[in-house]
């Protein structure tokens, strides 16, 4: 998979996704990582890609044009627009799954008060991580990009590792525990101990099933639509 991430400041992305699963992926070649900057793309030679905007208000506002041209750069045939705003549609496990299928993901970042809102219409889809605001689309680009990775076939060493994780079947994971069996007093459950691989399975299941309950009914709920576009 190819991905391109339109932003101001690539070194925000680069660093972190340089390390670990992901910076492996990148050096075995399952995952490309690019970058085009707005900036590059000004219309004076102080590189101004923001301005103020109309109506008033604070803060200032990306100008369209330079992240226009600068998604054009990188956009081809099959290509996939994803716009991190905190607008869109909630990120999920669900769209994880469906954004590694493409094969070239093009990420836009917006920064300071937002991006220029007739440049959404270059987007197959809006994507927000979370109802909280950052300073910029990068952390959300590093989030997207690491659930993203993980799915990539051979990206992770076990066949199942990507399967049997929180948000499977809409349920957070049961508790994993290792070694000692008995930490400072707590003992671990001796179904896990057991050998018995069924009685496990059984056990994780009920595990997961009563977290979710507790902890996140909402899960359980139906589905948000996958975006505006779809896929």
């Amino acid at each position: 998979m190819r991905v391109d991430v339109v932003t101001l400041f690539p070194d925000m992305i680069d660093a972190p996704l340089s390390e670990s699963i992901v910076g492996r992926a990148r050096n075995e070649g399952l995952l490309e990582l690019g970058f085009s900057n707005p900036r590059d793309f000004a219309a004076d030679r102080h590189g101004t890609v923001d301005d103020r905007p109309y109506g008033g208000g604070t803060g200032m506002v990306m100008m369209a044009e330079p992240v226009y041209r600068a998604i054009g750069k990188v956009k081809r045939k099959g290509t996939y627009v994803v716009l991190l705003t905190p607008k869109g549609v909630r990120f999920d496990q669900g769209l994880a799954v469906k954004l590694s299928a493409k094969k070239h993901l093009v990420l836009v970042c917006g920064h300071y008060e937002g991006i220029d809102e007739r440049v959404s219409s270059s987007a197959d889809l809006e994507l927000s991580i979370g109802d909280y605001v950052l300073t910029g689309g990068e952390p959300a680009a590093v989030a997207v990009i690491d659930a993203v990775t993980r799915l990539l076939p051979g990206v992770l060493r076990k066949k199942d590792a990507a399967v049997n994780e929180t948000f499977t079947d809409g349920l957070l994971e049961a508790p994993h525990y290792t070694r000692p069996g008995v930490w400072r007093g707590k003992k671990v459950p001796g179904v896990l101990l057991s050998g018995d691989h069924a009685r496990i399975a059984a056990w994780r299941r009920r595990s997961a099933e009563s977290l979710t309950g507790k902890r996140r009914p909402d899960l359980k709920k139906p589905p948000r639509a996958a975006g505006r576009k779809g896929f």
